[in-house]
């Protein structure tokens, strides 16, 4: 129960990550997934991109293991590598640009990976 739990907060906190960039843009990561999913069923080849696709995967591969008996350690670790690529990204432009709001956006999802593998490891033995 507690792998689940776990999972469905690393789905949650990668939603909340939160990017600005040129002008006064900005957005959080749910609104952005939601504009690609758009494009998805509407112009499929402009949503093709690493950074859009991969962080979407991870989150069907860790929604998947929500419904599993026993979720599965390998897809949820599949799943952090996919969602992590982005988030990793936006940890780094939030430190060296020094955006306050972009780096903390991204530290919820950074401890509950600590907490998953600490979980996992824990069950290990």
């Amino acid at each position: 129960m507690k792998s689940k739990l776990l999972n469905a907060g690393l789905i949650i906190s990668s939603l909340m990550g939160y990017l600005e960039w040129g002008g006064n843009n900005s957005m959080f990561l749910f609104e952005g997934e939601l504009d690609v999913l758009t494009k998805l069923w509407k112009d499929p080849l402009s949503a093709l991109h690493p950074f859009t696709l991969m962080p979407l995967i991870g989150q069907v591969l860790l929604v998947f293991t929500l419904f599993q008996k026993k979720p599965s350690k390998l897809i949820t670790y599949i799943g952090i590598a996919c969602i992590g690529l982005l988030l990793l990204f936006m940890l780094v432009i939030g430190a060296v640009g020094t955006n306050f709001k972009v780096l903390v956006s991204v530290v919820p999802f950074w401890v509950l990976v600590y907490l998953v593998i600490r979980h996992n490891r824990k069950m290990m033995s």
